[in-house]
C-alpha cells in the first residue's frame, strides 16, 4: 500500500514560495504512477497561518492533498495539534524557513519534531553563512531531530555540512521542481519588441531597480527591450511598509527615461498564465542583491522553459549557470547587467546555446517528487518504532519573528 504524507508548510491561497512548492510538491508526490490521477485522499497538509491570511492564491491540482489542519501561528501552543495531525501518516514532509514558525528564530518547529512518532524529512529553503546563535543553534537541532534534511543545491549541502554541526549522511540534495512548459502557448506582449522579463513577489532585494537602471543603458537597440515586472508586493513588505518599494521603482523609471519600457504585472498568476508569460520572454534578469540565496524557484522556472537568464551571482545562479543555461554579472553593477542583455539579444545563436542544461528532465516535478518518495521509502524501511519524545515547551522562547529575506 502506497505510504501516506503529512505535509507542515503554508499553503495556498498563501502568496509564498514556500506555499507554492509544497503545493506542488504534495500534488506530484501523492499522484498514483501511471494513472493520469491523484491518490491524495490518504495524504494531507498541515497548513501554517499567520494571522488572518485572506490572500487569492494559485489553483491547486485536483489530486493536490486535502488541508486536515491550520496551525494558527499567532496563537500560543498551536504546535500539540499541529504534531498530532501529522502523527496520523507514514512520514511527514516539513517545509523549513525561519520566519514562518512562532517563537525566535521559528523555535517551536522543535518540539514539533520532538513529538513525531513517524519519520521527518525537513526541506531547507535558507541555509545562511552568518547565523546568529539562536538561529544556528534552532537549525543544527532540527538536523539533530530530523530522520533527514533535504537541500535543494549542492551549494546549500557544502554550506551546511561545513559551518553547521549536522550530521552529513542525514542530508540530501533533491533539486527544487519545476513544471513542463513545451505544450504551453507563448502569450505575447503586444508588439515585437525584444522582451526581458523578472517575476515573484515583490520588495526590498529583489534588486529591480538595478534591471531598470540597466535598461537605461540600452536606449540604442531599435526596437527598445520592454521589461515586465509581474508579481505582487510580498504580504508582510505591503502590511510593514505599503506600495513604498513599488512606488520607488516607477519613480526611478521615469527619472530614467525608461518608464514606457516597463511593463507593472500587479498579480499573483496561475501557473498557465505564468508559464504563457515565460515563454513569451527572450531573457529571464534575476536582479536579487541576495549574496545568501542558495534556491531560487524562478531561476529553475525559467531554466526549465529553456529561457536564457541573465543573473546577479548568488549562490543557486552561480551552480546553476557558470557552465549552462545563462550568464552571471556582478550584483548591484546595471552597467554589466545591460553588456550581458545585449549580448542574449544581439549575439546569433547565443540564446540557443544558453538553454541546454544537462539533465534538465530531472528538474521536472515528477521526478523531483520521485527522489522524495524513495527517500521516504528508506526511512520506512530503516526505522524502527519509537515512542514521542520528551518535549520540554517551557524551555522554548516565544516572541515575534522578523520578516527573513524574501525568497523566489
Amino acid at each position: 500500500m502506497p505510504a501516506t504524507y503529512g505535509f507542515l508548510s503554508t499553503y495556498p491561497p498563501t502568496q509564498c514560495g514556500l506555499a507554492t512548492f509544497n503545493a506542488a510538491l504534495a500534488t506530484h508526490l501523492v499522484a498514483e504512477p501511471n494513472s493520469g490521477s491523484g491518490s491524495g485522499s490518504g495524504s494531507g497538509v498541515v497548513r501554517l497561518l499567520a494571522g488572518d491570511d485572506t490572500s487569492g492564491g494559485i489553483a491547486l491540482d485536483r489530486s493536490a492533498p486535502r488541508v486536515v489542519h491550520t496551525w494558527h501561528t499567532d496563537r500560543p501552543g498551536g504546535w500539540v495539534a499541529a504534531a498530532t495531525a501529522l502523527n496520523r501518516f507514514d512520514v511527514a514532509i516539513i517545509q523549513h524557513e525561519y520566519g514562518i514558525y512562532p517563537g525566535d528564530a521559528g523555535a517551536e518547529i522543535l518540539p514539533v519534531l520532538r513529538a513525531l512518532r513517524i519519520p521527518a524529512i525537513v526541506v531547507l529553503h535558507t541555509v545562511l553563512t552568518q547565523p546568529d546563535q539562536l538561529q544556528r543553534t534552532v537549525l543544527e537541532e532540527i538536523a539533530g531531530t530530523a530522520d533527514a534534511v533535504v537541500t535543494m543545491t549542492d551549494t546549500a549541502r557544502t554550506r551546511l555540512v561545513g559551518r553547521y554541526d549536522v550530521d552529513a549522511r542525514k542530508v540530501t540534495v533533491i533539486p527544487h521542481g519545476a513544471a513542463s512548459h513545451h505544450a504551453v502557448t507563448p502569450g505575447s506582449t503586444g508588439d515585437e519588441r525584444p522582451h526581458l522579463l523578472t517575476w515573484g513577489l515583490l520588495g526590498p532585494g529583489k534588486g529591480i531597480e538595478w534591471a531598470i537602471r540597466a535598461l537605461a543603458f540600452l536606449d540604442d537597440i531599435e526596437p527598445r527591450p520592454i521589461y515586465t515586472v509581474a508579481g505582487r508586493t510580498h504580504p508582510k513588505v505591503l502590511e510593514q511598509q505599503g506600495d513604498q518599494y513599488r512606488d520607488s521603482l516607477r519613480a526611478l523609471a521615469e527619472e530614467r527615461g525608461v518608464a514606457d519600457c516597463v511593463r507593472w504585472s500587479d498579480v499573483y498568476l496561475k501557473p498557465d498564465d505564468l508559464s504563457r508569460l515565460i515563454c513569451s520572454a527572450d531573457a529571464v534578469v534575476l536582479p536579487y542583491d541576495s549574496t545568501e540565496q542558495v534556491t531560487s524557484g524562478v531561476l529553475i522556472e525559467a531554466v526549465a522553459a529553456g529561457i536564457p537568464v541573465v543573473a546577479t551571482e548568488f549562490p543557486h545562479a552561480v551552480e546553476l549557470l557558470a557552465d549552462g543555461p545563462g550568464l552571471l554579472v556582478p550584483h548591484q553593477d546595471p552597467e554589466a547587467m545591460a553588456m550581458a542583455i545585449r549580448r542574449v539579444l544581439a549575439e546569433p545563436g547565443l540564446p540557443g546555446r544558453l538553454t541546454g542544461l544537462a539533465g534538465g528532465p530531472t528538474l521536472r516535478w515528477p521526478a523531483v517528487a520521485a527522489r522524495y518518495q524513495a527517500l521516504a521509502a528508506r526511512l520506512l524501511a530503516d526505522r524502527r518504532p519509537r515512542a514521542a519524545g520528551p518535549i520540554a515547551a517551557s524551555s522554548l522562547k516565544t516572541g515575534p519573528v522578523s520578516a527573513g529575506t524574501i525568497s523566489a
